[in-house]
């Protein structure tokens, strides 16, 4: 019995290490495919991504463009519509304390007058 047991596990070590002749290096062929496979989705994929960025940067070009014509129809249209805007901001800037001191300049058809001081009297009879 006892030499039995040694041809048999002779045998079985025999046949193991046969199935591992043949079955590494399929296993090897197989995980470096799978391998591939994995590097071919993650590729894709990234591809994917950054078309829909593109097509969404696209998008809210145009929708951009479209707001700025609109800003620029209304104010050719409506010239107190700058006004309105300048403001309006000048307002939220006050609120949010970004604007610390006001300072007056005097105009003439909405232009500086720079040396108002240095005018000479205007005689008056």
């Amino acid at each position: 019995m006892n030499g039995t047991a040694i041809v048999g596990g002779l045998a079985f070590l025999v046949v193991i290490i046969l199935a591992l002749m043949f079955g590494l290096p399929r296993y090897s062929v197989w995980q470096q495919e799978m391998a591939g496979k994995a590097r071919l989705a993650e590729a894709t994929q990234s591809r994917q991504i950054l078309i829909e960025q593109a097509r969404a940067e696209k998008e809210a070009a145009s929708l951009q463009a479209e707001a700025i014509k609109i800003m620029g129809e209304a104010a050719q249209k409506y010239p107190e519509y700058r006004k309105q805007e300048f403001i309006g901001a000048f307002g939220e800037a006050l609120k949010a304390g970004k604007i610390h001191q006001v300072i007056y300049v005097p105009t003439e058809a909405n232009i500086p007058i720079m040396e108002a001081s240095k005018r000479p009297a205007i005689a008056v009879e």
